[in-house]
């Protein structure tokens, strides 16, 4: 069957795609692609990641988790509630939740 129009896609929904560079920290490799997304950049490829390459590779990440505890901290400090899990749970061990009020109790302190 042959259609006679031409069914085009239409503007204002797709993303634009364009070329863009994908680079590997690891080992500086860098791929161009075509994607919807711009210069991106990726810890690990194909090139360097252990199970491609059967090697086993450090993969050095900036101490990333240094990093976050450093903030972490800080942001603690700032706010004033600095304190360790083993208080927080003194505290909540500490306090004893209320008993249940039997149906009798409550008709009684309805009266």
């Amino acid at each position: 069957m042959i259609f006679n129009s031409v069914i085009s896609m239409k503007n204002s929904v797709h993303p634009n795609y364009t070329v863009t560079t994908i680079k590997c920290n690891s080992c500086n490799t860098v791929y161009t692609l075509g994607t919807t997304g711009e210069n991106l950049k990726v810890e690990l490829c194909a090139n360097c990641h252990p199970f491609y390459t059967g090697k086993e590779v450090l993969v050095v990440t900036d101490n990333l988790v240094d990093k976050f505890n450093k903030k972490k901290a800080s942001a603690l400090a700032q706010s004033g509630k600095v304190q360790s899990k083993k208080e927080k749970n003194l505290r909540r061990k500490s306090v004893q939740p209320k008993q249940a009020l039997t149906l009798r109790d409550m008709l009684n302190n309805i009266k």
